[in-house]
């Protein structure tokens, strides 16, 4: 295995602190999620508000904050390289598990697309409405279709959006196909389209298995992750995507080509319509 890319397993002298660990972050986790109900309420009160001159309101303020924290619980250090263009802009990153959204979240509040499946997950499904998830039924045309146009919405009405555009998570690292109909979006409600690549690394070594494993459960994955040693969770903005109105498969070939050269990754060309 390259020396570049290597897994989140802890290193044999930190696996005895896993237990010491648990002890403190289990109770944290529980006492954030009771304050994350909270700051949701508050959230769905004010879901409609919109940057003002580059100024984030409170919504995004306390979205970003709780995010942060939760990170922070998981023994995560949110790291930001490059800067987020303002609202509203569509965000297209990478997608390794359920936390991707957390990531993005502690550096910018977007609307995110995600599977419906989540939608009838417990306290999860109404978090994530709660922050104006757009929820999808994949491979239903239909509801692409809707989903689109409801991304259209909010990104004219000032809202930024964000997708994984390879349409589910990867393993190991991998990035995966590029589905490039999603960019449509960007074009039809005129806003730039910005990579974003979402990274672990621990002390400048990226790890490849901080997202799911295969076959991996929701609740395992929080399960291990609760219990791994400290890790930097870093949030690439990069540079915009031209607008390309006749060619969103070459906007979506961009897109991928610049997340891959942040990871570190052999750049391929895997893109679909």
């Amino acid at each position: 295995m390259s020396p570049e890319f290597v897994p989140a397993t802890s290193p044999d002298r930190l696996r005895p602190l896993r237990p010491l660990r648990y002890l403190w972050r289990v109770p944290l986790l529980l006492g954030h999620i009771l304050l994350g109900i909270l700051l949701a309420l508050i959230v769905t009160w004010n879901r409609l508000a919109v940057m003002q001159g580059g100024r984030e309101p409170l919504s995004h303020r306390l979205i970003r904050w709780w995010s942060r924290m939760l990170l922070r619980i998981f023994g995560m250090r949110s790291v930001r390289i490059g800067r987020p263009m303002p609202d509203a802009v569509l965000f297209v990153a990478n997608h390794t598990s359920w936390i991707d959204i957390v990531m993005l979240h502690s550096q910018r509040a977007a609307c995110f697309v995600a599977k419906s499946e989540i939608a009838r997950w417990p306290l999860v499904g109404w978090m994530a409405a709660c922050a104006g998830t757009i929820f999808h039924r994949r491979g239903n045309n239909h509801s692409l279709s809707s989903v689109m146009q409801v991304m259209v919405e909010r990104l004219r009405g000032g809202r930024s959006v964000a997708v994984f555009p390879e349409g589910g998570s990867g393993y190991n690292g991998v990035l995966k196909v590029f589905h490039a109909r999603i960019f449509q979006a960007a074009l039809d409600a005129e806003v730039p389209v910005q990579p974003v690549a979402l990274r672990f690394a621990r002390h400048g070594v990226r790890i490849i298995d901080a997202g799911f494993r295969v076959n991996e459960s929701f609740v395992h994955n929080i399960l291990r992750l609760l219990g791994e040693a400290p890790l930097d969770a870093e949030v690439h903005f990069l540079a915009v995507v031209p607008a390309s109105p006749d060619a969103r498969r070459r906007m979506a070939e961009q897109s991928r080509e610049r997340i891959a050269s942040a990871l570190g990754d052999p750049i391929a060309s895997d893109v679909v319509e």
